[in-house]
């Protein structure tokens, strides 16, 4: 009668140092962040072409919120993956955190998006600040898709998780 066992290592690798990174643009990840944070200066730069009444309004304070919270939270997170400090600090459930940032601000530019879109009819402006909220609202989305998909699979946010399998058998 032969037993066998299966026994599995989950080894993480990380590099502890700071360093640049640009290749991480590249990336899906990368190219989605910096599309969101550009996105973000285009919805803002549309809302402040508006008359300053509708600045003044609630829509326009929302809106204006939205988009430079998530211009600066996207920017820094983009330079904390460029300089791999990510991976530095990898024991945070980094894909966790982002994907609950990134769902939340897919719902916060729907909701302003609409309400700009609504305004749209009274200028143009507000009108294409509508309709690049709707774009910023599903790059976050997808971006939201990708880190819940990469958390439920327990990855990484940076760097790599080596797992080693080995099998015994043992005979009586």
């Amino acid at each position: 009668m032969n037993f066998e066992t299966t026994q599995t290592v989950t080894e993480t690798h990380v590099q502890t140092n700071l360093r640049w990174d640009p290749g991480y643009i590249k990336s899906i990840p990368g190219a989605l962040k910096l599309g969101a944070g550009l996105l973000d200066l285009v919805c803002l730069i549309c809302v402040l072409c508006a008359s300053p009444y509708w600045r003044e309004q609630p829509v326009g304070e929302w809106y204006i919120f939205v988009c430079m919270t998530a211009f600066w939270v996207t920017i820094i997170l983009l330079i904390m993956y460029l300089l791999h400090a990510i991976e530095k600090f990898h024991v945070i459930p980094w894909l966790m955190l982002e994907f609950g940032f990134y769902a939340l601000w897919a719902f916060f530019y729907f909701t302003a998006a609409i309400a700009t879109a609504v305004q749209g009819q009274h200028s143009a402006a507000l009108a294409a600040a509508g309709f690049f909220g709707f774009a910023a609202m599903f790059v976050y989305g997808v971006d939201a898709f990708f880190k819940f998909r990469g958390w439920r699979a327990g990855q990484l946010a940076q760097g790599e998780r080596k797992v080693t399998r080995t099998t015994e058998s043992t005979a009586p």
